[in-house]
């Protein structure tokens, strides 16, 4: 009976042992070795897209390469940066990791020329960092493994650094975009990745417009709705000569300039010219009302009442109004930025 009670207590000592080991290994940590890096420091920062990193743990690296960096209570999924002096690469972490072992010689750690497991997500950004470092990753590549990732982290942050600020895949950033905000819909890197991307399509839509709106170009098409909600296109009135005018009931230099417009639309109204007005505004009761005060007699007043998001406004470059552009008989921009009656008439002349 002594010996029982003995043996029960011995199995109890076990248990809680075994139970107090398994405690131990909560969390996640990050160990390894590293070549060239003896008796140097290791960070690692938390990556936030558009902001400064933050530092969430500092190591000692001992005199043979090895490290270990422990966080009981894991690190979540996300980005992070492992810097030992001026080298640095970049994880991306699942959030399920619980240990991520790293082996590799310091000199080739930037072009991610090392060893990693315990982290399928980490492993996974790793080949394809070392495929873009050899020039091997097509932009084909990355939006396949946008579409493929099951962490949408991963996807966006491979999209980031391997498409960068080209505008030409705008398109795979805005999906991978997508994707993140879905999963992370209120995470700061989620916010930082989605003006990143913001910045990228203005660039691409500044790009698009420098190409297109340029003196002897077909004027791209606009089709929007007027205040009564009947939709006009400006290719109806090719055949005219047409000062396309953006403008808005808020801006004060738009309403100073609307009498100079009236002015060139009753003298040449019947000689085939008309004005095609896009309003910025935001409230269809203030747009109705200026149109009124200032009495704009042509028919053509749209607007999709987006203010700056005006998506004519995006298509033309318009950053600042008024802005007009004069389009002759054919469609084509004939003049840009016209301003005062003396210098539309001028102009207009030209082309009637």
């Amino acid at each position: 009976m002594k010996y029982r009670i003995v043996l029960f207590f011995v199995l109890g000592l076990l248990a809680v042992s075994n139970w107090s080991c398994s405690e131990q290994l909560e969390g996640t940590t990050i160990t390894g070795q590293i070549e060239g890096a003896e008796n140097l420091h290791l960070f690692l920062d938390k990556v936030i897209i558009g902001k400064a990193s933050n530092i969430l743990a500092k190591s000692e690296i001992d005199e043979s390469g090895k490290f270990q960096m422990n966080f009981p209570e894991g690190l979540g999924a996300g980005i992070f940066k492992l810097r030992i002096g001026a080298k640095k690469v970049n994880l991306v972490l699942g959030g399920d990791e619980s240990v991520v072992k790293i082996h590799g010689k310091m000199d080739q750690m930037q072009n991610y020329q090392f060893s990693i497991s315990g982290s399928d997500d980490a492993l996974a950004f790793v080949h394809v960092m070392q495929k873009a470092a050899s020039r091997n990753l097509t932009s084909k590549d990355v939006e396949e493994f946008v579409d493929t990732t099951s962490n949408p982290i991963l996807g966006a942050f491979v999209a980031y650094q391997t498409l960068s600020r080209n505008p030409q895949f705008i398109n795979i950033q805005k999906k991978a975009q997508a994707k993140l905000a879905s999963s992370y819909p209120e995470d700061d890197l989620t916010n930082g990745y989605k003006n990143f991307v913001t910045l990228v399509e203005k660039q691409y839509q500044e790009r698009m417009a420098t190409e297109l709106i340029r003196v002897g170009n077909s004027a791209p098409e606009i089709e929007l709705p007027n205040p009564d909600g009947k939709s006009f296109k400006l290719s109806d009135l090719k055949g005219n000569v047409v000062l396309l005018d953006f403008w808005a009931s808020w801006c004060g230099p738009c309403r100073r300039e609307n009498p100079n417009v009236v002015k060139v639309y009753d003298k040449y109204k019947s000689k085939g010219f008309t004005v095609f007005s896009v309003s910025l505004d935001k409230s269809k009761e203030r747009w109705e009302k200026a149109i009124q005060d200032d009495a704009l007699a042509w028919r053509y007043h749209v607007s999709d009442l987006q203010y700056w998001n005006s998506a004519p406004a995006k298509t033309y470059g318009v950053r600042g109004i008024p802005k007009t552009f004069l389009i002759d008989r054919e469609g084509k921009i004939a003049a840009v930025n016209l301003r005062g009656a003396a210098h539309i008439e001028r102009e207009l002349v030209k082309v009637l």
